[in-house]
């Protein structure tokens, strides 16, 4: 009978047998020392790494003081720079005599269009400025006993020039040739002070009564739709430069009215629209106004006389944001379309231009070189030449804002469909 090998036990893991090991020896093993040789090996290395890697310090990480404040140099040194980069002239670059800009502070007779016209009423005349040769022109005089010129405005694209005459006419000129194309009469009781173009063929007038009218010039009739709320003269009329909805308009009865012309209008009025908000907190006649041209719900209006103050206005809700006293009657103020930036003209005491960081309101720059308060200004619309003209008998020239890197894509268009 054949034996056989005995046969191996393999397992898939080492189990010690605690009988098998020698628990004395292992706990020598543990706590004797090295032998010299190894220990002074060993010791040198570890010495060798403490000079070169370590440089003898004890420890790797440890808490310090905070470091030292910067030098005052330093901020000083960028605030300089920055007051470089933007420096404002306090001369006006060039001045026109003007004779015949009457000192009424209801009328609007300044208006820089696109095609770089600028728009002028003296008296019962309509003069045009070309800024491309600096040239002097005549468009308009009105016939006798139908003046003096109340409002100019151009119309977006520039082609066409609207104004309005003391006998509350209007009139529609092109702007190149100076020849009458269209006309609205007037009731003979109430002027127009103010004009605002929606769009190309619809304008928006503002009365000595209170009345704010549309007119479409493409229709036999051109009254489409009037907005009621002002109780005396409206006084400036502003639309809202990034949708075009909105109206903004300010009056002799120190209220400032916002109007949706989307709203929906009453059966029994189908051509009034009642307006969406009204601001109250002036206290004296509200001219000066102006959309933010980056903010769509931001609107900026500013007091005469015996209040002084820029109010800033959330259209959506009609809350008042901010109020400031800027110590002088506000003619007008215009945004910059580049920064956030503001401009104001004034009247007494000091009849001075002033140009304001928003939000904070500090004055970046004041300008006083007109004798009298300054009813007007308008921007140029390829720089940042800004026009200002007063009851002093001249339009000046000032350098105030950036001009702008490039154009605004869609510049010329209402709507894009």
């Amino acid at each position: 009978m054949a034996t056989s090998r005995p046969r191996r036990i393999e397992y898939d893991r080492f189990i010690p047998f605690r009988s098998a090991m020698d628990m004395d020896f292992a706990h020598y093993a543990l706590t004797t020392p090295s032998r010299p040789g190894a220990m002074s090996s060993r010791s040198a290395y570890q010495k060798l790494l403490d000079q070169c890697v370590l440089k003898n310090r004890s420890r790797i990480l440890a808490f310090k003081s905070a470091p030292a404040a910067p030098a005052d140099e330093v901020p000083q040194f960028y605030d300089a720079n920055l007051q470089q980069q933007r420096k404002i002239p306090d001369k006006p670059e060039k001045v026109l005599e003007v004779y015949g800009m009457l000192d009424n502070f209801s009328y609007n007779l300044l208006d820089w269009g696109s095609n770089n016209m600028l728009a002028i009423g003296l008296d019962d005349t309509v003069c045009l400025w070309d800024a491309a040769n600096e040239s002097a022109s005549v468009l308009q005089r009105a016939l006798d006993g139908n003046g003096p010129i109340t409002s100019v405005s151009w119309c977006p694209d520039g082609k066409f020039l609207a104004f309005a005459l003391g006998s509350s006419d209007l009139a529609l000129v092109d702007g190149s040739t100076g020849r009458v194309l269209d006309g609205v009469s007037g009731d003979k009781q109430s002027k127009v002070l103010s004009l605002a173009w929606r769009s190309n063929s619809v304008l928006t007038a503002g009365k000595s009564d209170g009345s704010v009218i549309d007119y479409d010039f493409r229709k036999p009739d051109h009254a489409i739709c009037d907005y009621k709320g002002h109780e005396l003269g409206v006084c400036n009329l502003k639309w809202s430069g990034l949708s075009g909805r909105y109206l903004a308009s300010g009056g002799q009865d120190k209220l400032v009215h916002i109007w949706d012309a989307c709203m929906a209008v009453p059966n029994d009025c189908p051509r009034r629209h009642q307006w969406l908000h009204r601001l109250s907190g002036h206290t004296s006649t509200v001219k000066a106004l102006d959309w933010c041209p980056t903010r769509s719900n931001l609107l900026a209006s500013g007091g005469g006389r015996y209040d002084r103050r820029i109010k800033f206005w959330n259209t959506i809700d009609g809350a008042c944001l901010n109020t400031f006293n800027t110590g002088s009657e506000v003619c007008s103020l215009l945004w910059d379309t580049n920064k956030s930036e503001l401009l104001t003209s004034h009247g007494f005491p000091k009849n001075q231009l002033i140009l304001w960081n928003y939000p904070s309101m500090k004055r970046a720059a004041e300008l006083s070189a007109h004798s009298s308060r300054v009813l007007f200004i308008a921007r140029s619309p390829v720089g940042g030449t800004v026009a200002s003209a007063a009851a002093d008998e001249t339009v000046k020239f000032w350098n105030i804002f950036e001009a702008s890197k490039c154009s605004v894509p869609f510049a010329r268009f209402n709507v894009i469909r």
